[in-house]
């Protein structure tokens, strides 16, 4: 392939600025094709986005010839079967996260892709954000000495501004999500960790609904040993007062520490010598990875995050709320 000719599955609310616009500013790629089961609000994304063509039907996207590449964003039901039916035609893809429901799902994606010698990618999109790679060459150059551990907190009250609105809240369907919104959130956060910190030694969690008449865990604490020794423990509850609202992800180690939401724009270093880095907010979140995605798919360049790397995290998630 010379060029990648993007097909989505799924443009709904995450494709409109996140993700969608970035396929036809990124080198050698284009959007060509959309999909949604709602086949007026598919043709009116594409007359928006100036797409050519658009489709009530997945199997006819995945299906077109003109179509070499998929990207998946539906919600995280979907993505296992539009995942193999897409690897299946030959076509590589691009899948949201969280990867799917659960781990045993997520091995199957995985089997497939490395059974059809088809090229697969999961959309855990700070991996290629330049905050996120600050961190890591910070951790890199021993900026905070040793590493010792790792605490996160991500507490946030109901119905959080950070989530996507959705006209039916899939997010709190867990035969939909696969959970709540841990499900939603947490993949991006242990997907940084097993990034910067390697391989996972053990892992467990607590998961609890706190609140009436919900059918997902409000609350979930999980904590993981890596192989490194580094040790994680990270706190979600989506059910406090707005004023107790908290992101933040501390890094401590033998000379220091370094802090930084998950979702903002500020990298704080406190050593002998502090230091912040401030960072320009991206008009399309996913553009970087994209980038990276498209010369994978061109042969140009690695998997900057394959179906293994979601993997390891889908199994976190399962540890960590599996009663």
């Amino acid at each position: 392939m010379e060029e990648i000719r993007w097909g989505i599955i799924g443009c709904g609310d995450v494709t409109e600025v996140k993700s969608g616009p970035a396929f036809n500013k990124v080198g050698n790629s284009k959007l060509v094709a959309v999909m949604r089961r709602d086949a007026a609000k598919a043709a009116d994304y594409a007359k928006r986005h100036q797409v050519p063509k658009w489709y009530g039907d997945a199997s006819r996207l995945i299906n077109d010839p003109e179509v070499n590449a998929i990207y998946i964003a539906t919600p995280p039901l979907q993505h296992e079967a539009y995942t193999i039916e897409a690897l299946q035609a030959g076509k590589p893809v691009y899948v949201e996260k969280p990867m799917t429901l659960d781990a045993a799902a997520a091995q199957r994606m995985t089997d497939a892709a490395n059974q059809l010698n088809v090229k697969l990618c999961v959309a855990h999109y700070r991996r290629a954000q330049p905050m996120f790679l600050k961190v890591k060459e910070l951790l890199a150059k021993n900026t905070i000495g040793d590493i010792r551990l790792v605490r996160l907190k991500m507490l946030q009250p109901p119905n959080p501004a950070l989530i996507a609105k959705t006209e039916d809240n899939w997010r709190i369907n867990p035969a939909i999500s696969g959970g709540g919104l841990f499900h939603d959130l947490a993949p991006h956060q242990l997907d940084l960790m097993t990034y910067y910190f390697g391989p996972v030694k053990h892992a467990s969690g607590i998961a609890a609904k706190q609140q009436e008449n919900t059918a997902v865990d409000d609350l979930v604490t999980g904590n993981i040993l890596f192989e490194n020794g580094v040790v994680f423990s990270g706190t979600w509850c989506f059910s406090v007062a707005p004023e107790d609202d908290a992101d933040s992800c501390v890094i401590y180690g033998s000379k220091g520490n370094i802090s930084f939401p998950m979702f903002g724009n500020k990298i704080t270093v406190n050593t002998d010598e502090p230091k912040e880095y401030a960072f320009e907010p991206l008009q399309h979140v996913q553009q970087p990875m994209i980038e990276k995605v498209v010369d994978y798919f061109l042969d140009k360049g690695p998997n900057p995050c394959s179906g293994e790397d979601a993997l390891i995290t889908m199994k976190l998630m399962d540890d960590f709320t599996s009663r």
